[in-house]
């Protein structure tokens, strides 16, 4: 079973994600070690963990505001798969 690192800030936006993860036979995990990391954007550390996971080998995907597109254009910078709010969920059933 893959381990999913689930890190997002609204409870019931991270509900949402961790059905796709169970539905998709993966587990949601708030630390690590884990095979796929899921990021919401908008915090300072948010960059610095980036570079941490895809350096590692993890991957990572990135969402946030469609409004902040500096900021989804830095994740895919960092070697994040980057998306907005509205295509999490099916970016993440495509990478389970």
């Amino acid at each position: 079973m893959k381990r999913v690192l689930l890190e997002c800030r609204d409870l019931v936006f991270r509900g949402k994600l961790q059905e796709v993860l169970w539905s998709g036979g993966a587990e949601p995990t708030r630390d690590e070690p884990c095979d796929l990391a899921v990021l919401e954007l908008g915090k300072a550390d948010v960059p610095d963990r980036i570079r941490d996971l895809v350096q590692r080998g993890i991957p990572v995907l990135a969402f946030g505001s469609h409004v902040n597109a500096p900021e989804l254009r830095a994740a895919r910078e960092l070697g994040a798969r980057a998306v907005p709010n509205s295509e999490v969920e099916g970016a993440l059933r495509a990478l389970l």
